[in-house]
């Protein structure tokens, strides 16, 4: 009944169709080292109703053990195939030999069915497997060349069915020069030489078994190359030939050569230039023997336009570090090319003449302006081509080619004959090389103008122009100005070509080039130059020029000033001087380079106080003396002053009319005259004219350096300041390092009782309470136990109805209660200064008591007023503080455990 319900279970689950497997369970079996896709077991699934299909494929879904080596490949109608998958290979020494394959398969009308299939590895007879690098891959073995025969490398082998190596035989192919020992190691049999024998050897070893199976693998065995020869070059040409203006760069040849040492030594051979001519123009590639350009190449400017030929020594190392070297020697030779076009003097040639010039007249030849730079022929040849534009039928080359243009035909404007109306001619020239190809095509323009019959002419045959010497630099002093009847006009240009300089200037005229206009550059001097002589050329544009001469006078002006001998003089003249005497025997001598001494007029313009001085004469003369004309009087106080400053004006204007000196410029010197009277003179006066000289010194404020006070007295002040802040410094320092030695203390440390009572205040420390008690500790006198704040310090005996005996027996450290309620009361604030009055005075002669504190408490408001005893004493107590010898214990939360 049980397996009725359980089949209807599975087809209601299936949806009542049935699936199923063919072949499953089974076992299948496949040789270790398979391949992938190796063949294992083949079923079938069985599908119902015939009209349902599988839903993809079989899969595996577990393994026993876990594996992924195994696959479900697809076969014909509803067959599958398990193989190999490769992932890994199956190896029975190292995997179990068993597994246990869980496959699921399932169809689209989603029934399922599962079967279990178990697949076993057999045993195969194995090779011998090599160890080490040689298990996985060829061993390269390398040897130093002369190194002597015996071992030079040791391998190991092992029976891949046993692990051993017994049994196993080898043997090395082919055999010379090396051999195989039983033990595994291999022989050489020589001593190699690189240059003669094979730079390497492939050695085959084959190991074999008691069953006859085998492994090989490969040895090469390779001969490292010693630097033991020298280098030589590989090149027969020795000559190499390049043309110039190559290209920095550009290569030139290849220098090879070899290393007998092998290609490991070829490789790194070093190649250089040793010979200094070469240097400059060409350099040499270290690594490859290249040899290229490494500056310009010209061969027809230089040292290359006479030697060509450059001969370069070649030397290669075959190591940078005292390796072994060879030299040879090479010649390049730099070749000429046509690399320059013809050139010419001159590209544009203008050339004028008269229309009714004749023909056969030469109007340029280029032959001998024009040439070639290049070095040899035929680069260096050139001609000319034929003519050809406006009018070039009017023209020819005599001989062709030779670039000497002629005329052939008319040019006649007033002859309308064979286009002679024609006014320009423009011909254009080509100058090309004779070498092909054609480096460059230089062409020369020859314009021919028309006739340019008339010259420019001038409006006058020469000009006059006046100049005041005064006159400012700029300004204009004339205009020249000339034709020109050519039609059209070609413009007309001026310039100075000749005359307008002086020593000091080269240039003190200029022309503006198109207005004619001359003006001055440079300042006019009538004393220099009293005129100028210009040439003035005018240009009609078309190398057609005209002269003219143009004078420019310099009208004299009274522009200098009377010089005089001296500028200032300090005279000194004894009071009693006789008037009419020459003072001093002063004489002032004056020239002027633009008026004669007549002119001159000396007058005092100011310091002349009581008019005691004059000149003599005073005018008409360029020498002058200064008079003493009346006689000083300081005693009836006619005269103060003791020094004159006298201003003595000399000007040229005396041969003026006093009409004409307000209109005229006048030039004035100045002289300055300083006279000291000395007054009293002690030395009598010689007849003969003599001096005095007396100096008197005296120090004078003067209102404008008023600053220098003014500094003098802000720099005593920041002294003063200065030294002000020093003394502060130095008391402040001897104050802190220099204490005064401290005062003999005579006071007793304990009062005696026969001396007076000392008063002392009354202290109240008021403390606000916290009510919570937070902490718990034990009195190590009473061992009782009393609660207190951990913030406030307050205490409280934990049972309340027990006070201490120490309250008891001592009265100072005794607290009043009440029986009501069997609680403890608090004193009250008068209550507990009554106490401590009356305890003051009843302990005022006995020792320090031990510190104590009286709580008063108000039942109210919750406060307690902590005072210690030796604070509260008051009118006279004599017990002096002192700290509790032992403290009060403090338990705060997170430590109430430990208590």
């Amino acid at each position: 009944m049980l397996c009725f319900y359980l089949i209807l279970l599975l087809q209601e689950i299936s949806g009542g169709r049935m699936l199923s497997f063919s072949g499953l369970p089974g076992t299948g079996e496949v040789r270790e080292n398979s391949p992938a896709g190796a063949w294992v077991y083949t079923f079938n699934v069985t599908l119902s109703p015939s009209s349902a299909s599988v839903e993809g494929l079989p899969i595996i879904i577990n393994s026993n053990p876990l594996t992924k080596a195994f696959r479900i490949n697809p076969g014909p109608l509803l067959q599958y195939n398990v193989a190999t998958s490769g992932n890994p290979i199956l190896d029975y020494e190292t995997m179990p030999h068993t597994f246990d394959l869980q496959i699921l398969v399932s169809d689209n009308a989603g029934a399922r069915a599962m079967q279990i299939m178990t697949v076993v590895v057999l045993d195969e007879n194995e090779p011998p497997a090599f160890q080490g690098n040689l298990a996985t891959q060829t061993v390269m073995i390398y040897i130093l060349e002369g190194k002597p025969a015996g071992i030079i490398y040791q391998f190991h082998a092992v029976d891949s069915g046993n692990s051993t190596s017994t049994g196993l035989s080898y043997l090395g192919t082919p055999g010379e020069p090396f051999s195989v020992s039983s033990t595994g190691n291999i022989y050489s049999s020589k001593v190699f030489d690189y240059e003669k024998d094979p730079p390497s050897y492939s050695l085959n070893i084959t190991v074999t078994n008691g069953q006859g199976l085998s492994t090989s693998r490969t040895v090469i065995i390779n001969i490292i190359n010693l630097n033991d020869e020298s280098p030589y070059f590989t090149i027969t040409e020795r000559v190499f030939r390049i043309k110039e203006e190559q290209k920095t760069g550009t290569l030139v040849a290849t220098i090879t050569a070899v290393d007998p040492d092998g290609e490991v030594f070829t490789n790194i051979l070093h190649y250089s230039i040793t010979a200094p001519q070469g240097i400059p123009y060409f350099s040499i590639n270290p690594d490859n023997g290249v040899i290229q350009v490494a500056r310009r190449l010209d061969r027809d400017i230089g040292p290359l336009n006479q030697h060509p030929n450059i001969t370069l020594e070649i030397q290669v190392e075959d190591s940078p570090n005292d390796g072994r070297r060879n030299s040879t020697t090479i010649v390049i030779t730099v070749e000429d090319i046509n690399d320059h076009p013809p050139e010419c003097q001159r590209y544009t040639f203008r050339e004028q003449f008269y229309e009714t010039i004749s023909v056969g007249t030469v109007i340029v030849d280029l032959e001998n302006v024009c040439w070639d730079h290049d070095a040899v022929a035929p680069n260096n040849q050139f001609n000319f081509t034929g003519l050809s534009g406006v009018g070039s039928y009017k023209f020819a080359q005599n001989p062709p080619g030779s670039g000497r243009i002629t005329l052939v035909g008319n040019v006649d404007l007033e002859n309308t004959t064979g286009g002679a109306e024609e006014k320009d001619y423009i011909l254009n020239l080509v100058v090309q090389d004779i070498a092909s190809p054609f480096y460059h095509n230089i062409y020369i323009f020859v314009r021919i103008l028309p006739v340019n019959e008339f010259e420019p002419v001038f409006s006058s045959p020469s000009y006059v122009f006046n100049a005041s010497e005064t006159l400012a630099v700029g300004s204009k002093i004339g205009t020249v100005t000339a034709t020109d009847e050519d039609i059209p006009s070609t413009g007309i240009s001026y310039s100075i070509v000749a005359g307008g300089g002086t020593q000091d200037y080269s240039e003190i005229f200029w022309i503006d080039p198109e207005e004619g206009t001359v003006k001055i550059v440079a300042p006019l001097d009538y004393e220099i130059t009293k005129w100028y002589l210009l040439t003035v050329q005018a240009s009609d544009n078309d190398r057609n020029t005209q002269t003219v001469q143009v004078t420019v006078n310099v009208l004299e002006a009274n522009d200098k000033k009377p010089v005089c001998s001296s500028s200032s003089r300090l005279l000194e003249i004894p009071v009693d001087l006789t008037p009419g005497t020459n003072i001093n025997s002063l004489y002032i001598s004056c020239v002027d380079r633009d008026s004669s001494p007549r002119a001159f007029r000396f007058f005092i313009n100011s310091g002349n106080v009581n008019n005691h001085f004059a000149f003599s004469p005073s005018a008409g003369s360029g020498v002058s003396r200064l008079i003493l004309v009346s006689p000083f009087d300081y005693e009836r106080g006619l005269d103060r002053v003791w020094e004159y400053r006298l201003e003595v004006f000399i000007t040229d204007d005396n041969l003026l009319s006093v009409e004409n000196r307000s209109t005229v410029l006048v030039q004035t010197g100045t002289v300055t005259l300083t006279i000291r009277v000395i007054p009293n003179p002690t030395t009598v006066v010689p007849t003969t004219p003599g001096v005095t000289l007396l100096t008197s010194r005296e120090n004078v404020y003067v209102v404008s350096a008023w600053y220098v006070p003014f500094i003098i007295c802000l720099g005593i002040l920041l002294l003063l300041g200065l030294l002000g802040y020093l003394t502060f410094l130095l008391a402040r320092y001897i104050r802190t390092h220099c204490q005064p030695k401290p005062k003999e203390d005579k006071k007793p440390l304990i009062k005696t009782p026969e001396k007076k009572k000392v008063k002392k205040a009354e202290v109240w420390e008021l403390t606000n309470v916290n009510t919570v008690f937070d902490g718990e500790a034990r009195d190590p006198v009473t061992g009782h136990l009393y609660e207190f704040n951990s913030k406030s310090g307050a205490r409280r005996w934990k049972n309340t109805n027990v006070p201490p005996e120490s309250e008891a027996k001592d009265p100072v450290a005794q607290v009043t209660t009440t029986g009501r309620n069997s609680g403890q009361r608090y004193l009250s604030r008068k209550e507990a200064e009554a106490s401590i009055r009356k305890q003051g005075r009843e302990d005022n002669m006995s020792s320090a008591p031990p510190e104590q504190k009286i709580e008063i408490s108000d039942q109210d408001n919750s406060r307690k007023l902590q005072v210690p005893k030796e604070e509260s004493l008051r009118n006279g107590s004599a017990v002096p503080p002192h700290r509790s010898p032992i403290p009060s214990p403090k338990i705060y939360p997170k430590y109430q455990s430990q208590a």
